[in-house]
């Protein structure tokens, strides 16, 4: 008897609580300010609507601010950040987004619906949330 397995979407495993931030605030700033540490990701907002979003990892910062001992208080966020960030859609099937982060080398990327970032996915939220529900 072949059983059929539920499909899990990237909008079923996502985190809502994201820290969306301004590009011209300072490391110290943004770091201080921080409501979702856990996620071990900001965003770095558009400028204009026609600017991509931006992604700093704390990995980020620990490599191009602490390691080169360079003050978090003199440094913008920006100066850190990947842009443009790699996205992913909602309603994408987690067995592909999982492909796409092995493929590129991703830990964690926002989510975007109409341009629009809604959520932010990681590989522990795919295998926790996504097993849990595949098993339900």
């Amino acid at each position: 008897m072949k059983v059929e397995n539920t499909i899990v979407r990237v909008r079923d495993v996502m985190k809502t609580g994201i820290d969306i931030v301004d590009g011209m605030q300072t490391v110290s700033v943004v770091m201080q300010s921080l409501r979702y540490p856990e996620n071990r990701a900001i965003i770095i907002n558009k400028r204009h609507d026609d600017d991509e979003y931006g992604i700093v990892m704390f990995r980020d910062i620990a490599l191009r601010v602490l390691a080169e001992n360079r003050s978090p208080e003199r440094i913008n966020i920006y100066e850190v950040m990947s842009k443009p960030v790699i996205s992913v859609d909602p309603d994408m099937n987690i067995r592909y987004c999982i492909r796409l982060f092995h493929q590129f080398g991703l830990s964690r990327a926002p989510v975007l619906q109409q341009r629009n970032i809604i959520g932010l996915v990681s590989y522990s939220d795919m295998v926790l949330k996504g097993m849990k529900l595949q098993s339900v």
